[in-house]
């Protein structure tokens, strides 16, 4: 996916991206609302292995939210499996200094419409941290809808917490 918005361009991720994958994601403020799959501090190593896995592991689905040339955040959108085939999670983080900018609700509402129109999915969600109140705004500014509260559900660095499910519905369903 190559696609290009006023403040920044969608595109996959490339080992020339190390340098700037370590200068955003070594971030705590963003370590905290992510899963413990992301890694903090955020090394050269944590990049290199990631931008390692992203083509075989999760061929064209994580890309690279590219602001004035750098590699600023992520957003993926990852298919699941058996019962739930037609459905994927939608996952997204920027970083600091672009905050509040309404890049990553452009971004989740870009990557919403090319997962529903390449993929036969019905339904694409996401789970937020029940602090997460940005997160919560992104996702309904791009459509998404509260359905539910997981309560006492994710525990982060120590810290047990709820989890707020959103999701957005294909609109014509086949």
């Amino acid at each position: 996916m190559l696609k290009k918005y006023e403040q920044f361009q969608l595109r996959d991720w490339q080992r020339s991206d190390i340098d700037a994958l370590v200068k955003y994601a070594d971030n705590r403020k963003i370590w905290l609302n992510l899963r413990d799959v992301f890694p903090h501090p955020y090394t050269r190593k944590d990049a290199e292995a990631w931008l390692g896995i992203t083509g075989e592991r999760y061929p064209g689905t994580h890309f690279a939210i590219v602001i004035d040339g750098e590699a600023a955040g992520g957003i993926s959108l990852i298919p699941k499996s058996d019962v739930y085939h037609r459905t994927a999670e939608i996952g997204y983080w920027l970083g600091e200094p672009f905050w509040g900018r309404g890049i990553v609700t452009t971004a989740v509402k870009a990557v919403t419409e090319w997962g529903f129109s390449t993929f036969d999915l019905c339904r694409i969600e996401a789970g937020v941290f029940g602090h997460n109140m940005a997160s919560m705004r992104v996702l309904e500014k791009a459509g998404y809808v509260r359905e539910g509260v997981l309560r006492k559900s994710i525990t982060k660095d120590g810290t047990t917490m709820d989890s707020v499910l959103y999701a957005k519905i294909r609109e014509q369903e086949s």
